[in-house]
């Protein structure tokens, strides 16, 4: 496994992905922008390892992999690990802009659709239980033919869109669940909770991801 990643992170890993990952969090820094958005760029980061320039499966890498001494099952597994440290160093990086996002918002945050800054860790459980959502739409079909980049990416990026779209800036205007979030800003080990449970949610969904994944790529015949 070691060496499958080693491989992801040194061959299948377009630079532009590195851009992404640590960039975009900053748009946590820009007062008024909902907050749950800016978490999508890391699934735009998909295609680009993928199907990457010059890379992925213009250059057959899912072939390659197979024609290595590993098993296919270890193929996916080191893929979905290598899009969950994705995943994680971008709320990593978010995470430490927030101190900062704090006085930038501090003027407009009354205004900022949907999550403010104060729910911030229930912002990260929706997000978290997203990427999930995501992986579990993406992963099953790009790994039924092993070719399926476009369809699968945008089936991924439309359904996280919708999702974090409803969770993080229209769930809060909803009549009663306002309160629910004005208890949550007030109570931070509430919001605690709520985070933990989102890891272990997030993993037990992984676990159905991988198992999919690796049988369907079991019967993809190169």
């Amino acid at each position: 496994m070691k060496a499958l990643l080693y491989k992801e992170f040194k061959l299948a890993m377009h630079p532009i992905c590195y851009v992404f990952v640590f960039l975009f969090p900053i748009m946590i820094l820009i007062p008024s922008y909902p907050l749950g958005i800016g978490f999508i760029y890391v699934l735009t980061c998909y295609p680009v390892l993928f199907l990457g320039a010059n890379k992925g499966q213009q250059s057959n890498d899912l072939l390659f992999s197979t024609l290595l001494p590993v098993r296919k099952k270890d193929i996916v597994l080191a893929r979905i690990f290598t899009v969950a440290i994705m995943q994680f160093i971008f709320i990593a990086v978010m995470s430490a802009l927030y101190p900062l996002a704090r006085y930038f918002h501090s003027s407009t945050e009354t205004i900022v659709p949907g999550i403010t800054l104060d729910g911030y860790m229930t912002l990260l459980a929706f997000v978290i239980i997203g990427y999930a959502v995501a992986d579990l739409i993406f992963f099953p079909i790009y790994y039924r033919k092993g070719k399926s980049i476009v369809g699968s990416t945008l089936a991924t990026i439309l359904g996280f869109v919708a999702y974090i779209g409803i969770t993080t800036i229209g769930l809060p205007f909803v009549p009663g669940v306002k309160d629910v979030f004005t208890y949550l800003y007030a109570h931070q080990w509430v919001q605690a909770i709520i985070l933990v449970v989102s890891f272990a949610i997030y993993f037990a969904i992984h676990i159905a991801v991988y198992k999919v994944s690796a049988k369907r790529l079991e019967k993809v015949d190169f």
